[in-house]
Formats: structure tokens, C-alpha cells, sequence
């Protein structure tokens, strides 16, 4: 076998597990000790994976958090198909939690006219649904400027108060080792202390999202059911294997 052929399926094992063991790759490769040794060298070298004792682990890197003007403009058919689909799982008299997020704005439009009552964080979330009548409480708090969401102990004092049908959260990061990850320490304790409020908790993520991993978790992932588009089957079966996905039609 051929060594970029090789380093091609290492690196998928990597992407799929978090983590490869030498013995194993040997095995399937059909390959001395030395070869994977000098394999997964060249791979660390390349920073696309940390060596440990008997193997390799996937290395992590931490994306920069970016403001909601960045993320409205990334992916945004993709991300209407996701809300007309998280749409579906709202039912007449459900009291729901929608978090502040890109995505979770295009799921706005889809709550006209049902009787249903939304909690978010999220300034620009509370007005669309206030103009069009849905009725609305926008917790308190501090004004996180990038995002526009409502975070702080407020915030999280008010949410201890409430229990909700659904919640709707948007995420950073979806992992399989790690789950579902944001880069900001109070926005995590929002969107965990909403989940926890939540009989069932629906993450809404492109495919970007997947196998990236931020700063600080909120869940594992397999207390979610991930709303999602466009995944590939790689992807689609790593996950699918710990938790229920609903995919939009590409």
C-alpha cells in the first residue's frame, strides 16, 4: 500500500474515532511497527495528529468565535433548510427555548401563527417574534455585543424558574469524544441550564459544525437530537451510531 494511501486511512480512523492504536493499524494495513511509527511521525509533523503510547490522538483545534454578522453570511441555505425541518418537531401549545444563534433565526418565520410560547436569549430573536405577534419573554441579563445574546447569572437565575417542551440550541463544535461545545463560558451555562430545563433538546448545525471542538461543553452527545443537512455518509454513520439525527432532504 502506498503511503499516501496510508496516511489517507489513518487519518480517517482519526476522524471518525478521536483515536488509532498502532497494533490495529498494522493489522489492517499489513505493515510493520516501524512503517506506522514512521507514518504517524510524518502526520504529527504535519500537525494532523498528537503521538501517544501505542498510537496517535486526533488533534483539536479551537476556532475563533465570530460575530453574528460573520455567521449570518456562512451557509445560509443550508441553515433555512435546517429551521424548516427543526420546525416540524413543534407542536400547538408547546412552550419552547430558542437560543440566540443564526440558525435558530430562521426558525422564527415557522412559529407565525401557532399557539406557542418562546423563551430565548436572543435580542434580534425577541423582536422578529414580537412583530409578528408570537408570544415572547427575553430573559435578562447582560448583552453579549458580538452575538447579541442575553447571558450572565441573571440570565441563569431566570432560567432556573421555567421548564420547557423543547429547546432549540445552536452550537459550535460537535464531537463525538467531547459533544456539544461554544466558546464562551456563560453562553455554555445558558445553553446547558436551557437543555436541562427541556423535556427533549434539539442542536441546529450545518455541517461545518461537525468534528470541531470549542472551549467549553454543554452536553453530551448523545442528550441532543442533532438537526442537521448535508452530511456526508462518513459522518452521518460515525454519529448516527450515539445519537438520533434528523436531516433535511439535500
Amino acid at each position: 500500500m502506498l503511503t499516501e494511501e496510508r496516511h489517507e486511512y489513518i487519518l480517517t480512523q482519526l476522524k471518525k474515532y478521536g483515536l488509532v492504536k498502532s497494533q490495529e493499524l498494522m493489522q489492517h494495513l499489513d505493515c510493520s511497527e516501524s512503517t506506522i511509527r514512521r507514518d504517524l511521525a510524518l502526520l504529527e509533523d504535519a500537525g494532523e495528529l498528537s503521538r501517544i503510547h501505542g498510537g496517535a490522538k486526533k488533534v483539536y483545534q479551537l476556532d475563533k468565535e465570530l460575530s453574528i454578522s460573520e455567521k449570518s453570511s456562512i451557509n445560509v441555505q443550508e441553515k433555512k433548510e435546517i429551521a424548516k425541518l427543526a420546525s416540524l418537531f413543534i407542536e400547538e401549545n408547546d412552550t419552547i427555548y430558542l437560543d440566540a444563534g443564526t440558525t435558530t433565526l430562521y426558525l422564527i418565520p415557522y412559529l407565525k401563527n401557532k399557539h406557542v410560547q418562546v423563551v430565548t436569549n436572543g435580542i434580534q430573536h425577541a423582536v422578529l417574534l414580537a412583530d409578528q405577534q408570537t408570544k415572547t419573554i427575553l430573559l435578562g441579563g447582560n448583552i453579549k455585543s458580538k452575538t447579541k445574546a442575553i447571558i450572565g447569572t441573571t440570565t441563569i437565575s431566570q432560567l432556573e424558574n421555567y421548564r420547557f417542551n423543547k429547546c432549540f440550541l445552536g452550537i459550535n463544535g460537535i464531537d463525538n469524544e467531547f459533544g456539544y461545545t461554544t466558546p464562551d463560558i456563560e453562553e455554555a451555562a445558558v445553553k446547558k441550564q436551557a437543555h436541562l430545563h427541556s423535556s427533549k433538546t434539539f442542536i441546529l448545525a450545518d455541517k461545518t459544525k461537525f468534528n470541531k471542538v470549542s472551549f467549553v461543553k454543554v452536553c453530551e452527545l448523545e442528550d441532543a437530537i442533532i438537526v442537521t443537512q448535508g452530511l456526508d455518509s462518513t459522518a452521518y454513520k460515525s454519529y448516527f451510531s450515539k445519537t438520533t439525527i434528523k436531516e433535511a432532504a439535500k
